[in-house]
């Protein structure tokens, strides 16, 4: 029983270290094969062909981080949804009563984000 832990842990060590050597060693070798030569107009911030005015940091409105957060919030929601409806059948009542909780939990969170006035734009 041991050996079948021991060998998932292996498998997943595995995965991890090819998940680490292969980006590292492609952007490795890339840098030794592209050729380098940096000027000044390489390094210009590109905007449509247009020539930059000013400074290129450019400090955001708050609302459009917020909205990105609610975005990854409920896309993540749909992330866990989609394999507890697939395996739905064979979880049974207990899966449905967690999913339930679960789903409870993101709206008290929007409604808790509405009551806030997150979600308006001024």
């Amino acid at each position: 029983m041991a050996t079948v832990y021991m060998n998932n842990y292996l498998i997943v060590a595995i995965f991890l270290f090819l998940g680490i050597l292969l980006p590292v060693g492609a952007l490795t070798l890339a840098r030794f094969l592209r050729p380098s030569n940096p000027t000044e107009e390489k390094r210009k911030t590109y905007e449509s062909g247009v020539e930059p005015v000013g400074s290129s940091w450019v400090q955001f409105n708050v609302k459009y981080y917020i909205f990105a957060l609610l975005f990854v919030v409920f896309d993540v929601e749909t992330v866990f949804l989609y394999p507890w409806a697939v395996a739905y059948d064979s979880l049974g009542l207990f899966a449905l009563v967690e999913m339930v909780i679960f789903i409870v939990l993101l709206v008290i969170g929007l409604i808790y984000a509405w009551k806030k006035k997150v979600l308006e734009w001024n």
